[in-house]
C-alpha cells in the first residue's frame, strides 16, 4: 500500500459509516442517500423564506491566497444581511490538499450517515476541540448562487476557528503522524490570517471594500467594542511582554514592575492597529486619558466578551508565534516587525512602528 493511502486509511466515525454502508443493499444506500439530500435541500430552503437561496452580491467573488494556499471567498446578500464566506472545497483543498478517491469516499460515507461536520474537521482526533457555539455557528453551511452555480461555503469566521482546531488537537498530542502535516498548514493559514482581518481581507479580495455601506465598519465595532467596561482581567500573557524584551535585548524585570513606556507604542500599533479599521480609535475614544495623561483603565476592558475576547486572544496567539519564531531564528526586533507587518499589515495605513525610542520608565500598561 502507498504511503498516501495509509494516510487516508478511515478510522473512528468514518469505518463505522463504510462498514455500514457494505452491510446495506444498493436500494438501502439510495434511500439513505436520498433522505440525506432532502433533509439538505430542506435546510437550505430554510434559511430563505422565499424559497431561493442566498446569492452572491453584485460580482464580489473571488479568490483568497493565504500563504499560498487559494480559497474562494465570496459576499453573499441573505435574508440576515450581507455575509462573509469560504467555499468548503476550499478550505478542504488548503487544509487536506486536493481531493483523493479516499476523501471523497469518506465525504460519501458521512453523507449517508446524515453527518453534517466538514471534511476538514471530520477526523475524530478533533472531536474533543469543537465546542457547540462552534457547531451552532461558523461549523453551520451555507449553501448560496453564483450565476447558476450552487456553492457549499462557510462563514469567513470558521478559517480562524478551524485552524485553531488543528493546532490545540497538535498541542495535546492527539493528532496521528499522517495527521501532523494537516496541522502545520493550518499554523501557515494562522499566520498569514489575523482572525480580524478576515472580513477586510475578503473585501479586499472581491473588491466590496471600495462600495460597502457606510455604516458597516460602525456595525463591526459593535461586534467587537461593548459598550460598558468591563471588569479588568489578565489578557496578555506574560511571555508576551518577555519577548518584546528578547527581542530589544533588554532585561525583563518582571510582570510586577513598570515596563518602558514605549511597549505601550509597541502594544497599540502590534495589536490594536492590526485588530480592524477603526478599533484602536473607537478603543481611545471610550478610554480617554485624564489629567495625569495616564488612562483610568485597559484597553481590552472595552472589547466584547463574545467576539472581541476571542480575536484579541487569537491575535495575541499569532504574535507569539512570530515572537518565538524570530527568537529561534537569532533575529532581532526590527525584523520581527517586518514579518508581523508582511503577514499582519495594518490596514489602511503604511505607517512603520517607531524603532528607536528611548525607554522610558511607564506604568500606562
Amino acid at each position: 500500500m502507498l504511503q498516501d493511502e495509509k494516510a487516508e486509511t478511515p478510522s473512528g466515525r468514518t469505518r463505522s459509516g463504510l462498514a455500514r454502508a457494505h452491510k446495506l443493499d444498493a436500494a438501502e444506500r439510495s434511500e439513505i442517500a436520498s433522505i440525506a439530500a432532502r433533509a439538505r435541500w430542506d435546510a437550505k430552503k430554510v434559511r430563505d423564506e422565499t424559497g431561493k437561496l442566498p446569492h452572491v452580491l453584485g460580482r464580489f467573488s473571488s479568490t483568497l491566497d493565504l500563504a499560498g494556499m487559494k480559497i474562494p471567498c465570496a459576499v453573499i446578500e441573505t435574508p440576515n444581511g450581507i455575509q462573509r464566506v469560504l467555499s468548503e472545497n476550499g478550505i478542504t483543498n488548503a487544509l487536506l490538499g486536493s481531493r483523493s478517491g479516499a476523501s471523497k469516499r469518506k465525504k460519501k460515507a458521512f453523507e449517508e450517515q446524515g453527518a453534517v461536520l466538514p471534511l476538514f474537521v471530520a477526523p475524530e482526533q478533533l472531536d474533543r476541540f469543537i465546542t457547540d457555539d462552534l457547531l451552532e455557528g461558523p461549523l453551520k453551511p451555507i449553501d448560496y448562487l453564483d450565476g447558476d452555480q450552487t456553492i457549499r461555503a462557510y462563514d469567513a469566521a470558521i478559517l480562524p476557528a478551524v485552524c485553531n482546531i488543528w493546532l490545540r488537537a497538535r498541542e495535546e498530542g492527539a493528532l496521528q503522524t499522517q495527521q501532523l502535516p494537516k496541522a502545520q498548514k493550518a499554523e501557515a493559514l494562522m499566520r498569514a490570517l489575523a482572525e480580524t482581518g478576515i472580513v477586510a481581507l475578503i473585501d479586499e479580495a472581491t473588491g466590496y471594500e471600495k462600495v460597502r455601506p457606510q455604516n458597516a465598519l460602525q456595525e463591526y465595532l459593535k461586534l467587537l467594542i461593548r459598550e460598558q467596561l468591563a471588569a479588568w482581567v489578565q489578557k496578555f500573557p506574560e511571555e508576551f511582554f518577555v519577548n518584546i524584551y528578547k527581542l530589544k535585548g533588554w532585561s525583563w524585570p518582571g510582570m510586577q514592575k513598570n515596563r518602558y513606556s514605549v511597549v505601550g507604542h509597541y502594544i497599540r500599533d502590534l495589536v490594536y492597529k492590526r485588530l480592524g479599521p477603526g478599533v484602536l480609535e473607537e478603543l481611545t475614544r471610550k478610554s480617554p486619558k485624564n489629567e495625569s495623561g495616564q488612562r483610568p483603565n485597559k484597553l481590552h476592558q472595552w472589547l466584547t466578551e463574545d467576539v472581541g475576547d476571542p480575536i484579541l486572544a487569537q491575535h495575541l496567539h499569532s504574535l507569539i508565534m512570530f515572537q518565538r519564531l524570530a527568537i529561534a531564528n537569532g533575529h532581532g526586533w526590527n525584523k520581527f516587525v517586518q514579518m508581523v507587518d508582511a503577514v499582519m499589515p495594518k490596514r489602511g495605513t503604511t505607517l512603520m512602528l517607531p524603532l528607536n525610542e528611548i525607554p522610558e520608565k511607564s506604568n500606562e500598561l
